[in-house]
């Protein structure tokens, strides 16, 4: 029995790169998933990998309807959930002359009003002593060129983790966030980037970065397992996982 045997869990955005490894460590331990999410094809992979292990799940979270009826499904597969991981990204790379109404909206809905309506119907379901981990991003901090419509969305995940914190404090459920730098992702979280473009943001983040490297999306997991089960005494957290690129840190020069 893995040291997660019992627990149910409900991962938004599981079926590929943070989510998928989420997922995947959550199953290697002994807990029941159910997971979403958008891209067909990322679906149907994830069913045949997976199979009966895990619930997979086709919703929108910018979708007002599926998110009432991803909380039904929940509600009628698992009644009570222990650990809820709010794993969603959406970024649009523009400098601030070019952003659109469009763009601003698409943006807003993914990372910002999908994911707090995703919670306002999901906490009900959360035991008492439960957990949720969101996904934000080192974007908050960073004053990154071009992704100033995304970076507010984000730091406005990070405001609404501390309330909720506060909020469900009654509950002794714990909020937190990971934060990720530069990870290998499938997107590298820009879902319209064209090859080319995600290798020249490898590049500068393995140059930015004080490791000299990505992370990886297990790197992530790990963090938000962690949030999830064994930080019995931490909530209103945001946890940097980013090779120490928002730390200020100075690697010592080769001698």
């Amino acid at each position: 029995m893995g040291k997660y045997a019992g627990k149910k869990a409900v991962v938004i955005g599981g079926t590929h790169g943070m989510g998928l490894a989420m997922v995947q460590g959550l199953l290697a331990e002994g807990a029941e998933v159910l997971l979403t999410g958008r891209n067909e094809k990322n679906i149907e992979t994830v069913r045949r990998d997976l199979g009966a292990k895990a619930h997979v799940v086709r919703s929108d979270v910018a979708d007002m309807g599926d998110i009432a009826a991803l909380g039904d499904l929940v509600e009628e597969k698992f009644g009570r959930i222990d650990t809820l991981f709010v794993n969603v990204g959406y970024a649009t790379l523009e400098p601030v002359a070019l952003v659109t109404e469009a763009t601003y909206d698409r943006q807003f809905n993914v990372n910002t009003k999908g994911v707090f309506f995703t919670v306002q119907r999901l906490a009900p379901l959360i035991s008492d002593n439960g957990s949720i981990v969101f996904t934000t991003s080192i974007a908050n901090v960073t004053g990154t060129p071009g992704m100033g419509v995304y970076s507010g969305a984000k730091a406005a995940v990070r405001s609404f983790a501390q309330v909720f914190a506060a909020e469900l404090m009654p509950r002794g459920i714990r909020v937190n966030s990971v934060s990720p730098g530069f990870i290998h992702t499938p997107t590298m979280g820009i879902v319209d980037a064209s090859d080319e473009d995600r290798a020249i943001l490898m590049k500068v983040g393995d140059e930015l970065t004080p490791m000299k490297r990505h992370g990886s999306p297990e790197e992530v997991a790990t963090a938000a397992l962690f949030f999830a089960f064994d930080a019995t005494f931490t909530t209103g957290v945001e946890l940097a996982v980013d090779g120490g690129l928002t730390q200020h840190i100075q690697p010592v020069p080769p001698q």
